[in-house]
């Protein structure tokens, strides 16, 4: 628990008080997301094990044949830690632990409602209590995820890795591919990352996501949330769960991913942006998406503007564009206007890994988004949650955030 937080309470759940105004009732299923599921394997390796396979010390790469073998020797010959990965359930994981574990609240907003005196907090600055763990009193799976994995040792390994989060994950398990991995191969700073997607590209609709089972799950959520990594997999998926958060007005979030997203799958990406309610990015996306769009300008607040004005269907929902930049200001653009956030301050000595602040930021908005916080308090949190994870290895993070 957080600072300031009496973890040792335990309130019926007959007796749980609940926040009459300030903020929403976090309940289970109610984020939702869908991307590729990957197991992270981690190991601190040599040169022999790099040269082996042909690998850069510092580098991203999609697994060849060459790779096969890569995956049980690293497990076999080195001490591994596994992670429950992929860019989608990254920030289902780390929106699960900002929002399960800490959160914020002005003293006076709360009206507590049980039966009996309510809880007692340690009072913290400016009258705030962290007091969202009393209202679950469990690991509570408010995000689901969904996602194809395969029938093996890994995909075992992986449920339960996602179990650990505290994530609702609900995969897709065929024995046609084996469960999608990405090696972490660490020398002193450096990180060779090599990814397998395998079963997370065999992700099939008719046989997952249109059971009805699977389909109240999605009818649960409030908020969606989808990398656009998958618009490599099954677009026809995206397209049914965004006309679902259309229809119902509810928001539908998506992200651009990559630059190659924009430039090689336009037409799946264009076919759900009419849907989108929050688009996510960052600079290096926004731009090729610009030019893709033919937008005729490299600057980020235009380039935001003209996204945050493409046409939309559900018109209840203004949509909102927001293009973080590494360590410069993360911009915002709404109907009304296009506002700069700077990020957190960070000592450069303390960053290890960047690759997971963008999964990070996301994660950490959506905690609050669904707490139906402020587009500026969102940003605050995502902040915070990208600056926790560049301290790290791999897209993890600590037991006890501290999110003010």
């Amino acid at each position: 628990m957080g600072r300031g937080c009496c973890s040792s309470l335990h309130i019926p759940l007959s007796q749980r008080w609940v926040p009459r105004s300030g903020l929403a009732l976090i309940r289970e299923n109610i984020l939702f997301g869908m991307g590729n599921p990957l197991l992270d394997i981690s190991a601190v390796v040599d040169k022999i094990f790099l040269d082996k396979y042909g690998l850069k010390p510092n580098d991203q790469i999609l697994a060849e044949e060459k790779h096969k073998e890569l995956f049980e020797e690293l497990v076999k010959k080195f001490k591994v830690e596994y992670h429950a990965g992929g860019s989608t359930q990254n920030s289902m994981k780390v929106a699960q632990q900002t929002f399960s574990l800490v959160l914020l609240l002005p003293l006076k907003a709360m009206d507590f409602r049980i039966s009996g005196e309510a809880p007692s907090c340690q009072k913290i600055r400016q009258k705030h209590i962290i007091c969202l763990k009393w209202m679950i009193q469990r690991p509570f799976k408010a995000a689901t995820f969904f996602g194809c994995i395969g029938m093996d040792k890994f995909g075992e390994i992986l449920k339960k890795k996602a179990a650990e989060a505290h994530v609702d994950a609900h995969y897709y398990e065929q024995n046609e591919q084996p469960t999608g991995t990405c090696a972490a191969c660490i020398t002193g700073d450096n990180r060779s990352l090599v990814a397998n997607l395998a079963a997370a590209n065999c992700y099939k609709k008719e046989k997952h996501l249109d059971l009805e089972k699977n389909w109240k799950l999605v009818e649960k959520a409030k908020v969606y949330y989808i990398a656009g990594f998958f618009l490599t997999v099954s677009p026809e998926s995206i397209l049914k769960i965004a006309r679902q958060a259309s229809e119902s007005n509810k928001i539908f979030t998506l992200n651009l991913s990559a630059p190659f997203i924009s430039q090689f799958f336009k037409e799946p990406m264009m076919k759900v942006m009419p849907y989108v309610d929050i688009l996510f990015g960052n600079e290096t996306e926004a731009a090729t998406f610009a030019r893709e769009q033919g937008f005729e300008t490299e600057e980020i607040k235009e380039i935001a503007r003209k996204a945050q004005a493409l046409p939309k269907v559900n018109l209840k929902r203004q949509r909102t564009v927001i293009f973080t930049q590494g360590k410069n200001d993360t911009i915002m653009a709404t109907a009304n206007e296009v506002s700069v956030f700077p990020v957190l301050d960070q000592n450069q000595s303390e960053i290890v890994d960047t690759n997971g602040a963008g999964d990070a930021f996301v994660g950490g908005f959506l905690s609050q988004l669904v707490a139906d916080q402020p587009l500026t308090e969102c940003i605050r949190a995502g902040h915070y949650a990208a600056s926790v994870i560049i301290k790290r290895s791999g897209c993890t993070f600590p037991e006890k955030p501290d999110f003010h």
